[in-house]
């Protein structure tokens, strides 16, 4: 793991969780495409109000990302890389984007938590980044639902 802040985060939930020491390390990551949002989102997970993040399949066959699993770890940074807090993946569902309903968009946990909300920044979010790969998203696109609960913070 490059990032020193991540590495020492899960040092330290390593010292009170032996049983995870061989595990591989945890995937490093902030959500959002720009700074504001992201520390947004790394205060929420941290705050325990954002359980979940919904990546789109295609970006990640795209970027050669493997499906989350559950019983992953994830490390949540800010922006800048400064480790926020890990998180564990409890639950991981495949679905097109026009199923995403109102209870889902709760667990998301961003701004007012409505599926309105949830629609419109996702809708950006995947156009932004399958407009990358000479792509855009569609109604029945595949979203992966991934739902984590935080496990350990400073």
């Amino acid at each position: 793991m490059e990032n020193a802040s991540a590495r020492n985060l899960w040092g330290d939930y390593l010292d009170k969780h032996l049983e995870y020491a061989f595990n591989e390390a945890p995937k490093v990551v902030h959500f959002c495409h720009n700074q504001l949002d992201a520390n947004e989102c790394a205060s929420l997970v941290k705050k325990g109000i954002k359980k979940a993040t919904s990546p789109s399949l295609l970006g990640l066959q795209y970027r050669k990302e493997a499906l989350p699993k559950i019983g992953d770890f994830m490390i949540v940074t800010d922006w800048e890389g400064q480790a926020q807090c890990l998180v564990r993946t409890t639950s991981v569902r495949l679905r097109p984007f026009f199923s995403i309903d109102e209870a889902y968009a709760r667990i998301e946990g961003e701004g007012d938590q409505s599926l309105a909300y949830w629609r419109k920044v996702h809708w950006d979010y995947y156009t932004k980044e399958l407009s990358e790969y000479g792509r855009k998203p569609n109604e029945s696109m595949i979203v992966v639902c991934q739902e984590f609960e935080k496990v350990f913070d400073r």
